[in-house]
Formats: C-alpha cells, structure tokens, sequence
C-alpha cells in the first residue's frame, strides 16, 4: 500500500461538505433537512448531520422505483451489467481517498484498513462483473422422454439489503454487485451510525451507469419501520441481512409472510485453536488480525483462544507483547493501529464482559480498561475507546467463553486435549468463522473437519475473498456472499419443457 495521505481539519471539512446527506431514489439524493446526527466515534462529537428518512413514505417511494426499473433491468444485456460494474470498480479505486476517509470517520477504524476495505470492497464489484455473464442454465435431454429439458437462471426481483456499521463499504458491494449483475434492483439499508460510505457508492453507480431507479438508499433511523414496510409488499422478492442474530430471526418471521428469498449473515462466536504443532510464529501472525482488525468489531473475529497446554505459555507470553504493541487512537492519525468502538454502548458491553471473566477468575494481562485522558490525543477524551486485552486463565462457563464480544479483548482459554478443544470450539450456537493453526497437516486438517462452521481459516487470520463463499452455518445465518454462490443467491430456476 503506498503511503497514507495526511488527514487534515480541512481534509476533512472538504470531504464532509461534499458527500451527499439524503437517500437516494430513482437516481437523485432526495434532499431535505438534516436532523440525524453521523458521531465521530474517535471523538464522541458529531460529523455531521444527514437527512432521516421517514421509513413509510420513503421507503415505498424507494421500492416503487426498484419495482418500476425491474424488468427493463433484468432485460439489459449481461455485458452491459457487467461493463457497468467493472466501471464502478474503478471509481471505487480513483475515489479510494473519500472513501477510505469516510469509513474511518463515521466507523473509527485505521485509516490503512478503511484503504484496504476499499480494495476488499471494489473486488465484489469487479468479480460479480465477471459473473454477470455466466449465469447458468442447462440444456439436456430427458432420459425416458422424447423430450428436453432447458432450465434458465432469472432474477428474484427487487431486493431489500440492509447492510451493518462495521464494514461500510464492503458489506454494500457484496449484496449490491450480485443483485446487479443477476439483475435485480435493490433498496439498499445502510446501518444509521454509517450513512456516508454508502451515499459515496450511490454516487459512484450513478456515474458508473446504473439506471435510474436500479439502486436505491434509504437513510432513516427507522430501521424496523423500513423492513416492515417493504416486506408486507408484495413486490419485494429476497431480503439479504447481516447484522445481529436476533433481529434476522425476525425477519425471517417477517419474510415467511410472501415467502421471500433470505440471505442472513448474522452473529458469530469465533474459536481460534492453536494445537500442539503450531509454529508460534505463525499463531501470533494470524492471532493479531484474526483478534484486533477493525478494533475487534467484526463478526469474524476471534472470540475464543482455545490453546494447548504445550505451547500455551509461549503464546500467551508473545500474545501480550504484540498486544502491547499496538496504539489506541483516532483512526485518521498516522500510527494509529486501534480505533474507538462505534458507540457508548459497545464499550459498555465490553467492560460487563471483561467484568464477568474477572470475576470467575480470568486474570487481565495487559488491557482491562478504557484508556484515561491523558493517554490519548488531544481532543479525544470522550472518544469510545476500550484498551487491547488479553485474558488469561478465563473459565468456560464466562460470558466472554459465550458471548460474542464484538471488540478489542481476546480471552485465552488453555486445555490439554485436541478432542477438547474441538468439542468447546463447537458448544456454541454460532457456526460463521472457525481458525485451527497447526504445523501438523494431519492434525490441522483434521480439526477443520471437524469444527461447525461455514468458514475455516488455516494458519491465517484473515480469509475474506471475493472468490470464496461467505457465509455461516447454525445460528449464523442462511446463504452464501461471494463466489458463485453468491450470484446464485438472487437467481430463481424456471424449467421449460421442450418437444424433440
């Protein structure tokens, strides 16, 4: 990555006062009055301020319009939607500085990883651009008939996706580019701590090319008002979710009611096993993204350090040194490796866990506190910021050991049998992301079999691709994002019987 632009106050005056602040319908930002505060996190004071949405009559304008575009859009020919996408692709990178400025102001996390959520984001456009024209379909004959069978892949309809905080950007490309390119409009949901990534993307599209009409944006502080509306009307065919598991259990209740196509994304409860031939070097590599990226806010995160007595010391010992290393503060200064939370109630979240671990006799090896005043940068003290922490000795029947923590804390939980670990790793209700690190092929491979989850990561801590299915099983949701999978996920099969 080349090097970081310096943030400026006029850098970023300049930037808020040109990203757009109203929903976009029908290919225009609807405008209005602003009156529903976007908090930077870093400081607790607000950015700025964008229009909030009444849900009902904004929402149905929105759907109207994605109803409207619908057929004219799944008519458009598979090149056009493609070369439409691979445009919006290379906006995404020319626009990259407004972008990555805008995650890093209204979500908190380091500048360098809202630039590397740029890429990430930009390569769902690129590889569903790609995927627009394999649609699949199939021609063959029936084998005890003089008759053939042809089925074609066609879009679901018009799409409700509601995106969460934490990753602004991606989270909106990798429901957006394969409901293009199967040919589906969408109303688009941003989460209404983070509005402004996505505003930025609905203006990328339009320049891009995509029809009026074709990609909708509702900002309003409604959400439930929003997803109500729109799945009680008939002309919505698929909702896709990620956000908490709670709330997409209801609106799998909701979608029941037209038997809508879901997609859902929803909690996860990561375990990280390091088993007894894991090279440390390559444990802790993996550990500290797996554990710290995005300030611990992520769904895939490591939640759970389920180590082997026979190199637990060594790791727990590197663990804290590396954990120690890393700098809290404003995600727009340079050095900075650890955001704030997104909000007040995060923190409070994280330090009722924390709490509780200690209590059941967990031991605090570096963290265990929000950072005081004089720790941070000036300006900051009401910032949401909670100290990287490691837990030792943490029982398994702590909230942390159940809970998923959503922030910067990693509990170390040792045990003395591979069986075990695997048996605890999958004692949860969650099945999204799962880490085994091991030297050993046999006994790696081996404990990937074996665990529930969607996705298994192996001696690494990162494993989002576009290529890849995204997805979880259990409690983690329904479907797959990414891959052909995901173009799948807006598709419907129709079967024609044809006479020879």
């Amino acid at each position: 990555m080349p090097d970081l632009p310096t943030i400026t106050d006029a850098r970023i005056a300049d930037l808020l006062e040109r990203v757009p602040r109203s929903s976009f319908v029908g290919g225009s930002f609807l405008g209005g009055t602003p009156s529903l505060d976007v908090l930077d996190p870093a400081t607790g004071v607000a950015l700025t301020q964008v229009v909030d949405a009444d849900a009902a009559t904004i929402g149905t304008r929105a759907l109207d319009a994605a109803a409207t575009a619908q057929d004219a859009w799944a008519a458009t020919l598979p090149r056009d939607r493609s070369d439409i996408l691979r445009r919006a692709y290379e906006l995404c990178h020319e626009r990259a500085d407004d972008l990555a400025l805008a995650m890093t102001l209204e979500m908190g996390k380091p500048l360098a990883e809202s630039y590397g959520e740029v890429t990430y984001g930009a390569e769902f456009l690129r590889w569903f651009s790609e995927q627009a024209v394999r649609a699949p379909g199939e021609f063959r004959h029936a084998p005890s008939a003089e008759h053939a069978i042809l089925t074609v892949a066609r879009p679901v309809g018009p799409v409700l996706a509601i995106t969460p905080w934490n990753f602004p950007l991606s989270m909106g490309t990798r429901k957006l580019a394969p409901a293009l390119a199967a040919g589906c409009t969408v109303v688009l949901k941003p989460a209404q701590m983070t509005p402004l990534t996505s505003l930025l993307l609905m203006q990328i599209l339009a320049d891009a090319g995509v029809p009026e009409g074709v990609v909708n944006c509702v900002v309003t502080s409604d959400s439930k008002g929003l997803s109500s509306t729109l799945m009680a009307d008939s002309r919505l065919r698929k909702v896709s979710f990620t956000g908490s598991t709670p709330v997409g259990r209801t609106l799998l209740a909701q979608a029941s009611e037209h038997v809508l196509k879901a997609s859902m994304e929803l909690g996860g409860n990561a375990p990280f096993l390091v088993l007894p031939s894991a090279d440390l070097e390559v444990a802790i590599t993996a550990a500290m993204p797996a554990k710290f990226r995005n300030n611990g806010e992520a769904c895939t995160a490591a939640n759970r350090f389920y180590v082997h007595s026979c190199v637990a010391e060594e790791f727990t010992r590197r663990l804290v040194e590396e954990t120690e290393k890393l700098v809290v503060g404003p995600g727009s200064e340079a050095g900075t490796t650890t955001g704030p939370m997104i909000e007040p109630a995060a923190l409070e979240k994280i330090e009722e866990l924390v709490a509780d671990a200690v209590h059941r006799g967990a031991k605090v090896l570096v963290g265990g506190r929000r950072p005081r005043a004089e720790e941070l940068p000036a300006g900051c003290a009401d910032g949401f910021y909670y100290l990287p922490t490691v837990l030792g000795d943490v029982p398994p029947d702590a909230r942390v050991s159940r809970e998923e923590i959503f922030g910067p804390v990693a509990p170390i939980i040792v045990m003395d049998d591979v069986d075990a670990m695997i048996a605890a790793a999958n004692d949860t209700e969650f099945g999204l992301m799962s880490y085994a690190i091991g030297a050993d092929l046999a006994e790696v491979t081996d404990a990937a079999r074996r665990i529930e989850s969607g996705m298994v990561a192996v001696n690494v801590g990162v494993a989002s691709d576009a290529a890849a299915p995204f997805g979880g099983i259990k409690e983690s949701g329904l479907g797959r994002e990414g891959s052909h999978e995901g173009l799948a996920e807006y598709l419907e099969t129709t079967y024609v019987r044809l006479p020879l």
